[in-house]
């Protein structure tokens, strides 16, 4: 599991990573902090928020691992210091992200839409029933 805390510009935001135990799939999500975090507040979200925040989180996306040779010592201090000057989220974390956004959108529009045509049968039989008092002379 992964947590990384960026200032995206407007906000700080902190992005969780998590791969399953054979490293094929990994969930991600994001959490809003709004002003810079200080430590507890960091440390109240991992102990608190982080795990019910992984497990809302519903879309998985596959990852492929490259192939990993024995890497030379200096090279792996360089790409080390590397990683650690670059700060950001991983592209899988931004399409798993980007998957559970969508199907949130597709549940919302499904459940917007039954809302609507339950509104629009229920405007239909109240037009009716005062048509027939109408016909009846009432």
């Amino acid at each position: 599991m992964k947590l990384t805390v960026y200032f995206n510009g407007q906000f700080w935001i902190g992005v969780v990573e998590h791969e399953n135990e054979n490293g094929s799939k990994l969930k991600a999500c994001q959490f809003l902090f709004g002003a810079e975090p200080k430590d507890g507040e960091v440390w109240d979200f991992v102990q608190h928020h982080m795990l019910g925040l992984l497990a809302s989180s519903s879309q998985q996306v596959n990852i492929k691992k490259p192939f990993e040779h024995k890497i030379n010592p200096k090279r792996l201090a360089r790409q080390i210091a590397k990683e650690l000057k670059t700060t950001g989220v991983s592209t899988f974390a931004q399409a798993a992200m980007k998957l559970e956004l969508a199907s949130r959108k597709k549940e919302r529009k499904a459940f917007n839409k039954q809302q609507h045509e339950e509104y629009q049968d229920k405007k239909y039989q109240l037009r009716v029933q005062k048509a027939k008092e109408k016909h009846r002379g009432k």
